[in-house]
């Protein structure tokens, strides 16, 4: 049975709430750091109380990660999802190109990773969130392809595509280094010409 309108109304207004939370404290991190803006501050910001705010977020740390849940869920979805006929590999370098190549052109983008590096409390609770994104994006290749849940090569693939956005950082022309990756990560260090040469070390001859 659908949805009534009053249940569709709360649902909105309570994405608009939480987006109103997270950008709150996006602007006060960025303009005075992680440490210095305070709960209170932000929810002041979003015009909300603390305990709204903790309703939405259960954490300050996680105030920063706002799209944690979402981007797990378009991951798990890109290869669950994925056309008929295309492979998993395929799924994930349109997933990435379509996601993680427009974010990085976000004017706040380079400012956001900054203020993660800088704070050891932002970089262990990205660290331990890109585990669960690893975890479940191995699972959900090894789902597909009739595998265990911890099949060794699923969950390496998982970690090399989530490590494609760091390896793009601050190259010239992102698009293209997350071609070249996933071209890697589809043929093979030595079917690549990079792969030339010996044929267990990939250092030319």
């Amino acid at each position: 049975m659908p949805d009534s309108p009053a249940v569709g109304r709360r649902e909105r207004k309570k994405a608009a709430t939480r987006q109103a939370i997270a950008d709150a404290a996006l602007e006060l991190f960025l303009e005075h750091g992680f440490e210095r803006a305070s709960v209170r501050d932000i929810a002041e910001r979003a015009d909300v109380s603390t305990t709204t705010l903790f309703a939405h977020f259960p954490s300050k740390e996680a105030l920063v990660f706002d799209r944690e849940e979402d981007t797990e869920a378009r991951l798990v979805a890109a290869v669950r999802e994925r056309p008929a006929g295309q492979g998993v590999v395929e799924a994930l370098r349109a997933h990435a190109l379509e996601s993680w190549v427009s974010i990085a052109s976000d004017p706040r983008y380079q400012r956001f990773t900054a203020l993660v590096d800088q704070t050891p409390a932002l970089r262990t609770y990205a660290e331990r969130m890109w585990m669960r994104h690893a975890s479940a994006l191995g699972a959900v290749i090894a789902e597909e392809l009739g595998r265990e849940a911890d099949d060794l090569a699923c969950s390496a693939l998982a970690r090399f595509v989530l490590q494609v956005p760091t390896l793009a950082e601050g190259r010239p022309d992102r698009r293209a280094a997350v071609e070249t990756v996933f071209d890697l990560l589809i043929h093979g260090w030595q079917s690549s010409q990079l792969g030339s040469g010996d044929a267990t070390t990939g250092v030319p001859g």
